[in-house]
């Protein structure tokens, strides 16, 4: 085992002189430098440079203004030189490239060492070109940055959404997905094929995406999983193929660019002032905070849920929200924050002397997806701990918990009776009549 992981194939699908190399980078980059807020995730292709470098400078382009706020890259693609089950990480503390070496975030490999599934099989990334080409952007772009390096083998989506989510982090954070579209067909039939694929890509549909229509389909569809849950947005950025970058048109391979953003994007500092300043207002007039949607950043004029939490010393003091959304977001977290501090029936209204001692959390909700069981047993399978949230309803009883609930309750039974003990039901309780729908939540939390 060497504590470097050696670069595979420089000179042969990325020049392996550095300045020749800087100088390639940059004319892929060239003229698209974009000023809009970075994506959470990118979805890039791997090819050789002169094949798909000008769509993959496309999608590196939106990360123009990340420098030194990325500080952590999640790189996830297929296997194509070995075959082996679950995904593949590796035990080196850095990655060796023609401009110098890529630091390894060791703790997070650790990490995701603990998940089912996942192994150290250096032999996976030894001659893998999926993840290597993506590394001469990546730092032309963010500079420094720690690398979480994943080759996927024969594995299932949700394996890739479960490693997804251990290591989703903040804005600190960038997922990048490797992944060429159709091999070998002609010009008109690529076109066709990559142009079905962007589709369901851009409605997050994993289910419409075969083997045939992208060598990284199984990463690809573990990032769709995680972005249905967690609400993510889905922008187009290129979609072509070898014939319109090099190449003939007789037999051409396919290209494609996506960057996904979060519902809050870059807000969440801007909900947590909006939360506080509506208590202050309502604590001040007694009237609620009108809000102006023209001063607010167009992601919170979107219509969005959202939970606001109030703690006192640690304990709780107060949680009001909605499940559905059915207003802007800024105006719905405004409204939650003056009713979690005065209208949550288990507490009295809070007095404005509590206030600075008072930390807020906002939860963003994704839209709640209903789930389908056989037994009590089988929902409590189903369930992922630290990532769903959960509501339940019965004999007209009904209750949710928010995924933060999971680090007080961390085991999937105990979360479950003590959610039925919230809707006014035995823990015990079940019927043929039970139902349940999950959801995921970004959390934004102020700092005590």
């Amino acid at each position: 085992m060497s504590d470097i992981r050696r670069p595979a194939v420089a000179g042969m699908f990325y020049p392996a002189d550095p300045e020749q190399l800087a100088a390639q980078v940059s004319a892929c980059l060239a003229g698209e430098l974009s000023d809009g807020g970075p994506p959470k995730a990118l979805i890039a292709p791997h090819a050789g440079y002169v094949y798909s470098g000008p769509v993959a400078g496309r999608a590196y382009a939106r990360l123009a203004q990340a420098r030194g706020r990325i500080e952590r890259v999640v790189l996830v693609g297929p296997s194509h030189r070995v075959g082996f089950r679950g995904l593949a990480v590796g035990d080196w503390t850095s990655w060796g490239m023609p401009d110098g070496p890529v630091r390894i975030d060791r703790e997070a490999v650790e990490a995701l060492k603990a998940l089912p599934g996942v192994t150290s099989f250096e032999a996976a990334h030894a001659q893998e070109h999926s993840l290597e080409v993506h590394l001469p952007f990546l730092r032309a772009v963010l500079g420094d940055f720690r690398l979480l390096p994943i080759v996927v083998g024969a594995a299932d989506p949700s394996d890739v959404a479960r490693a997804l989510d251990a290591v989703w982090g903040g804005p600190e954070t960038l997922v990048v997905i490797s992944t060429d579209l159709s091999h070998y067909l002609d010009y008109g039939a690529a076109r066709a094929l990559d142009a079905m694929t962007g589709a369901a890509i851009e409605r997050l549909d994993p289910a419409a995406i075969g083997q045939d229509q992208a060598c990284g389909r199984t990463p690809v569809n573990g990032l769709l999983m995680v972005a249905q849950r967690r609400g993510l947005r889905v922008e187009r950025i290129d979609l072509r193929n070898s014939g319109d970058t090099a190449g003939d048109r007789a037999r051409v391979v396919g290209y494609g660019a996506w960057a996904f953003h979060e519902p809050v994007g870059g807000h969440g500092a801007a909900l947590l002032d909006l939360a506080r300043r509506s208590i202050r207002h309502a604590l001040e007039t007694g009237k609620p905070l009108k809000i102006d949607p023209a001063t607010l950043p167009e992601a919170l004029r979107e219509p969005g849920a959202a939970f606001v939490t109030l703690k006192r010393r640690g304990e709780l003091r107060g949680c009001i929200g909605s499940v559905e959304a059915h207003r802007p977001l800024g105006e719905d977290v405004a409204d939650n924050a003056r009713g979690a501090a005065l209208s949550d029936p288990r507490f009295p209204p809070l007095a404005a002397e509590e206030l600075d001692e008072v930390t807020l959390s906002v939860s963003v909700l994704t839209r709640p997806a209903p789930m389908a069981f056989a037994s009590q047993a089988d929902l409590l399978a189903q369930l992922r701990p630290r990532q769903d949230g959960l509501i339940i309803e019965d004999g007209g009883r009904r209750a949710l918990f928010l995924p933060a609930v999971w680090e007080t309750l961390p085991d999937p039974a105990g979360f479950l009776a003590h959610l039925k003990r919230k809707a006014g039901l035995a823990v015990d309780h079940w019927s043929g009549s039970f139902k349940a729908w999950r959801f995921g939540a970004i959390e934004l939390r102020e700092t005590p």
